[in-house]
C-alpha cells in the first residue's frame, strides 16, 4: 500500500495557502477547499473567525491569507496538530496579532464569540468503514475521521453548543456526509434561526450554512 502522494510531497495547496503536512494531519479534500471559497466571499475583513477541529489549520489559514484585517482562532485538541497549524502559519507569514493556537475538545478553552465558526468535524460513520479507501484507513488520522456508529457524535456535540459561542446574528459553517442531512436539519431547525444546505462540486450534499 503506498503512502498518499500529499504526505510523500509533504504539502499542499488550499486556496492560495501552503499546507505543510509533516505531522500526517488529515489531509485537506478539495470538497472542503470548495465551501470555504464560497464562504470566503462573503466574509468581511475584520470577522472573528474560529477553525474548529482544525487539524493542519487550513480552512482558517486560507481566510486569513485571503480577507484582510481578518482574525481566526484555530481550535484542535491533539498536539502534534496544534504544531502542524503552528508551523503552517509560519509558512504562510500570517502575523501573530491576527491568531491564536488553542488547545480545546470541542468547546472547553473557547472563551469567546465569533462572527463566523467553521467545522470540518469528524463525521465518517464507523457503520460504514468499508466504504473508506484503504490508503485512508491505513495513513490518515482516525481521529479526524470517525465519530461514533453514525458519524454524528461530534456533529451532535457541535451544533448543540456552537450557538452559545457565536455572536449575533453569527454565521457556522460545517461539512458533512449527505447521509446525515436529515438528522442535521431536526437540530438545526430546533436550535438555530436560518439555515441552507448546499452541494459540492461532485453534485452531493456536503455543507451547510447555519446563522444564529
Amino acid at each position: 500500500m503506498n503512502l498518499p502522494e500529499e504526505y510523500i510531497k509533504g504539502e499542499k495547496d488550499f486556496l492560495g495557502a501552503t499546507i505543510n503536512l509533516s505531522k500526517r494531519p488529515f489531509i485537506p479534500r478539495e470538497e472542503t477547499e470548495y465551501w470555504v471559497s464560497l464562504a470566503i466571499k462573503e466574509i468581511k475583513k475584520n470577522a472573528i473567525c474560529l477553525d474548529l477541529f482544525s487539524g493542519s489549520g487550513c480552512i482558517g489559514i486560507s481566510i486569513l491569507k485571503n480577507i484582510p484585517s481578518s482574525y481566526c482562532d484555530f481550535g484542535e485538541k491533539e498536539e502534534i496538530f496544534r504544531d502542524q497549524i503552528k508551523i503552517n502559519l509560519e509558512i504562510n507569514k500570517i502575523e501573530n496579532s491576527r491568531y491564536d493556537v488553542i488547545e480545546t475538545d470541542l468547546f472547553s478553552n473557547i472563551e469567546k464569540q465569533y462572527d463566523y465558526i467553521f467545522a470540518n468535524p469528524p463525521y465518517v460513520a464507523l457503520n460504514r468503514i468499508n466504504e473508506v479507501g484503504s490508503d485512508v484507513l491505513e495513513f490518515e488520522p482516525h481521529v479526524a475521521l470517525f465519530s461514533g456508529q453514525e458519524g454524528m457524535d461530534a456533529i451532535k456535540d457541535f451544533l448543540l453548543k456552537a450557538k452559545l459561542f457565536l455572536k449575533d446574528k453569527g454565521v457556522i459553517y460545517m461539512e458533512f456526509d449527505k447521509e446525515q442531512l436529515k438528522e442535521i436539519e431536526e437540530i438545526i431547525k430546533n436550535n438555530y434561526s436560518q439555515y441552507e444546505f448546499f452541494k459540492d462540486q461532485f453534485n452531493q450534499y456536503r455543507f451547510v450554512r447555519i446563522q444564529k
